[in-house]
């Protein structure tokens, strides 16, 4: 599972919309589904229902995004850190 996966299944969720969600991403559809459908293969359940309208979340995507935005949080966090400290370093 990759940051990216996350990234893309963290996207496609909160725009139920692939399309929207390549558009937010600056990717095309395909790529983006396949982040998906790995994410998915990997977990080994659906997190998805593909419907005409888009994407709606099943329970298994309700109680997995929850733990995507904590995991991509903590990315972030870690990032803005260690760029904190390689700047005090270089100032010092």
């Amino acid at each position: 599972m990759s940051i990216t996966h996350l990234q893309s299944f963290v996207a496609v969720a909160e725009e139920r919309h692939v399309g929207r969600a390549a558009r937010r991403l600056h990717l095309t559809q395909p790529p983006l589904s396949r982040h998906i459908l790995a994410l998915e293969e990997e977990l080994g359940t659906r997190l998805f229902e593909r419907t005409r309208q888009g994407m709606r979340l099943l329970p298994a995507g309700e109680v997995f995004l929850h733990h995507a935005r904590r995991i991509l949080a903590e990315v972030d966090t870690a990032v803005v850190t260690v760029r904190g400290l390689a700047t005090r370093d270089a100032d010092g």
